[in-house]
């Protein structure tokens, strides 16, 4: 058997020594290594995210410059639309029927327009909340009422039910009425005629629920997962055969989350369908009651339900 003498250990405690330095040594090396790439992958991250935020600004700078030959062509044909009302002849009503044709047309691209608009504004985090005290139960109601013509020209009875009569509360009117108008024009397009949609306030434990209600033909549970979901479709309504963009209920839910609330569905196939919005009461502070109305409520009616009810 060999004995080891005293050099004989110091050699042995050296060796382990070295072997450790190189080992640290070399997990330092490989740190740096990582941190450097680390900080390569934040650098085109970064790079990404900038690149990105220009592709959005572009994009939202392209729907002004869609919207602005859209308005001429739509004042143009209103102009024209105007001359046609004093007189009478078959070539005028032809005439007539093709300014219809332009003016449903365009509305149905401000609707892409505004959509796809309020998308990129939202992914590029420029979406902010215009907030003013409102009573929401009115408010409501009086986008109900200026519905019922377009519901009746679907053949379908649009109920305003509610017991509360007033409660004010902080909201920003135009996503608050688009929230309502989207879902709405949903309804429509999925219940058939001689059906029913009912639209509720009701105000429970410190919030308001908004609650859309149909008999149409409901939704299979197999879709909740992704009703809500940006660019995701149901089946094409047998009403009408049309399919949406994906957009509209990605808004609702994003306004609605905006307001600090949700949105929610129950739904059955045959049965109809229940949106709930719910929001939770806030009134601010306001030095002058400001009150926020829709720039023209018919052409916003116009442009929401372009697809769906034509009422030129």
């Amino acid at each position: 058997m060999k004995n080891f003498n005293e050099d004989d250990e110091i050699n042995e405690n050296e060796l382990k020594n070295l072997i450790m330095m190189n080992y640290t040594l070399s997990l330092e090396r490989e740190i740096e290594k990582l941190k450097n790439d680390a900080k390569k992958n934040n650098e085109k991250l970064n790079e990404g995210q900038e690149l990105n935020k220009k592709i959005l600004q572009f994009i939202y700078g392209l729907f002004h410059e869609l919207k602005t030959p859209l308005n001429v062509i739509f004042s143009a044909s209103q102009v024209m639309s105007l001359c046609t009302e004093y007189k009478n002849g078959g070539t005028l009503e032809k005439q007539s029927q093709y300014l219809k044709i332009i003016k449903q047309n365009c509305y149905r691209l401000m609707r892409l327009i505004n959509n796809l608009q309020d998308l990129s504004k939202l992914d590029s985090g420029f979406a902010k909340l215009e907030l003013h005290n409102r009573n929401i139960v009115s408010f409501v109601e009086d986008i109900t009422l200026s519905l019922i013509p377009y519901a009746k020209g679907k053949g379908i009875n649009l109920i305003f039910d509610t017991n509360e009569e007033e409660k004010i509360m902080a909201l920003d009117y135009n996503k608050i009425e688009r929230i309502i108008l989207n879902l709405l024009s949903n309804a429509i397009k999925f219940t058939p005629e001689k059906g029913t949609i009912c639209i509720g306030v009701e105000d429970k434990d410190d919030n308001v629920y908004i609650s859309v209600k149909d008999t149409g033909i409901g939704i299979p549970e197999d879709k909740f997962k992704f009703i809500f979901e940006k660019f995701k479709q149901c089946d094409k309504s047998p009403i009408n055969g049309k399919a949406g963009s994906g957009i509209g209920l990605y808004l609702v839910k994003c306004f609605a989350e905006m307001h600090g609330g949700k949105v929610s569905v129950k739904s059955a196939v045959g049965q109809g369908s229940t949106f709930t919005v719910k929001l939770p009461v806030k009134v601010i502070e306001e030095k002058f009651n400001k009150m926020i109305y829709s720039e023209n409520m018919d052409e916003q009616l116009s442009i929401e339900f372009s697809d769906i009810c034509p009422k030129i």
